[in-house]
């Protein structure tokens, strides 16, 4: 059984969105998480996940190992304790795979979460809905990322353009016309956990001015929001640039996502910001379709490990 899951990348909004403020989010399909269930002739639960180096089985990592506690969560919440012993075979072999970058504000553990609960529950004949798929998903982003906002999960189960604010019914959003995002890669891991505490005891000392400026995030948000929809993408790159400001003065940038940042711009790009949690990870710059390339090969040469462009549509 296999299943696979898309990356994703915030447009707008991160941070303030835990603070119950809107935030823009699409998925990323250039990127993806891979995962394939098989019987195996040997005994036990088998994972195979290359791309972080792991080779064993189940019961010899522990219970809060980001892919053992899927496999567990998802046991749990089907009510059985193994699935060993079902007579097609000994055990199980559970091949993951991943071109989204760890750590670089991609939704990658999302993905690999996703994909694998829906490629374990339909290999135990217990198929999850969407929402079932998502709900799960979630509860094993608070075992890693503590506060987080719910975006990734969301975006990346139902593998499209979400307007999200946390704890309410999720929202989709069309585009009035394409648009073209350059994702550029710090290489620099993105603690999630690390930036959003640090944001929260900030939020805690000033909680007036950080309200202040989470609200003037909600409201570029919004104006986001409009301008895809009626198609006027070119509108957005102005709200990037005043987004990144506010995202400095939530101390969540680097000197380094700022270089590229500024390298997008000098090469023609519309606007850009950091995108996700910031520190490292990823930023987007928007661009004519023809300056791509060019702005793209600019980031390289700015430090970006990797580039993506995509198309949002």
């Amino acid at each position: 059984m296999k299943a696979s899951a898309p990356g994703k990348i915030i447009l707008f909004g991160e941070h303030a969105v835990v603070y119950g403020r809107p935030a823009l989010a699409v998925p990323v399909t250039q990127v993806h998480a891979d995962v394939e269930v098989l019987d195996s002739a040997r005994h036990g639960i088998w994972i195979h996940a290359p791309i972080i180096d792991l080779h064993a089985e189940l019961t010899s990592l522990p219970s809060g190992h980001p892919i053992a506690s899927v496999i567990l969560k998802l046991f749990s919440t089907l009510g059985i304790s193994s699935p060993l012993g079902r007579g097609q075979g000994e055990g199980l072999e559970i091949n993951i795979s991943s071109t989204i970058p760890v750590a670089s504000g991609l939704g990658s553990g999302a993905a690999v979460s996703v994909a694998l609960i829906r490629a374990l529950s339909s290999f135990l004949f217990h198929s999850l809905s969407d929402d079932e798929v998502n709900l799960l998903a979630y509860e094993i982003e608070k075992l890693h990322h503590g506060r987080p906002s719910g975006i990734d999960n969301t975006v990346i189960t139902y593998n499209m353009p979400v307007y999200f604010i946390k704890g309410q019914p999720i929202e989709t959003f069309k585009t009035g016309k394409p648009f073209t995002i350059v994702i550029g890669d710090t290489g620099i891991p993105a603690l999630t956990k690390e930036s959003v505490g640090d944001v929260r005891r900030l939020w805690l000392g000033n909680t007036n001015h950080f309200e202040n400026i989470f609200n003037e995030i909600a409201q570029i948000v919004l104006i986001a929001r409009r301008s895809i929809e009626s198609g006027k993408p070119e509108l957005l790159g102005e709200l990037m640039d005043h987004n990144h400001s506010l995202l400095q003065e939530l101390t969540v940038s680097s000197p380094e996502l700022d270089q590229l940042v500024i390298a997008a711009r000098q090469a023609g790009a519309l606007g850009a910001k950091l995108s996700g949690g910031g520190r490292g990870g990823n930023m987007i710059a928007l661009t004519d379709q023809a300056k791509a390339e060019s702005v793209a090969g600019a980031l390289i040469s700015a430090g970006a490990k990797r580039t993506i462009i995509t198309e949002i549509s």
